[in-house]
């Protein structure tokens, strides 16, 4: 009886063990891009396209997490989520549904919010263009994110998506959404690392990204969201005098 008992816990420990489970007393961990900051270091985790990771202080938080389960299987579970607008390069449901836990907490634009399932509503605190909220003792300010050239308005239009700013351990990070380059852009101030959209005909020329870097001047840029733009242009045309370093990552590696 006991040989049995034994041979089926080998068997089950096998099967998890195969299906990509972290072995128990594991704990998945966030690999990536380091930045000292008070409480811990801010580590960066680009996972696809419009979403990733970023883990502070025990904290880890998915921006736009869509592409399903199978996609987040190895990383840490969210703490908190961050979503930008509608569309489904930044927003799945059946993906949120399977990463919220019941102590996670999401923070979304009214339109987004709108579209979720009633039990991720209760989860979810919704800010405004230009609004801002304590989050699991993060503090998040909605950045408002749209298209200025007259033929992009169709896109994203004013007032429906949100880009933020979320300070962890001193340091102020900037994720833009889906956006060109706003006057509310320009105007940011003291950002530590930023993620800048930049892809047509969505949402900016490498151009109008490197004019935005150039004016609101982060430490650290990122670009993502960058389907098919010339990046390299991008970190030329940023130049080497604006006290900005670009760091270019493969935002594209993981299917």
């Amino acid at each position: 009886m006991e040989a049995k008992v034994f041979a089926l816990i080998s068997v089950l420990f096998l099967t998890f063990a195969e299906s990509g489970f972290p072995a128990a007393g594991q704990a998945a961990v966030l690999s990536g891009d380091t930045f000292a900051a008070q409480r811990g270091n801010i580590t960066v985790h680009p996972i696809n396209h419009a979403t990733f990771a970023l883990e502070w202080n025990g904290t880890t938080i998915y921006v736009d997490p869509v592409g399903g389960a199978a996609r987040f299987k190895a990383l840490p579970a969210p703490g908190l989520i961050l979503l930008t607008d509608i569309h489904g390069d930044h927003l799945n449901k059946e993906t949120l549904e399977t990463l919220a836990k019941p102590g996670t907490k999401i923070v979304a634009p009214p339109a987004v919010a709108e579209q979720l399932p009633s039990g991720l509503r209760e989860q979810t605190i919704v800010v405004t263009n230009g609004q801002s909220s304590e989050v699991l003792g993060i503090p998040v300010e909605a950045i408002p994110a749209y298209n200025t050239t007259p033929q992009r308005q169709q896109f994203h239009a004013k007032g429906r998506g949100n880009g933020y700013v979320v300070a962890l351990g001193g340091k102020r990070v900037y994720i833009s959404g889906d956006t060109e380059n706003t006057p509310e852009m320009a105007a940011l101030k003291n950002i530590d690392i930023a993620f800048l959209c930049m892809n047509l005909p969505y949402t900016m020329t490498v151009e109008q990204a490197a004019d935005a870097v150039r004016a609101f001047k982060p430490k650290v840029v990122y670009p993502y969201h960058s389907r098919g733009s010339d990046l390299e242009k991008f970190k030329t045309l940023v130049g080497a005098d604006a006290g900005v370093e670009v760091r270019l990552r493969d935002w594209y590696a993981t299917k």
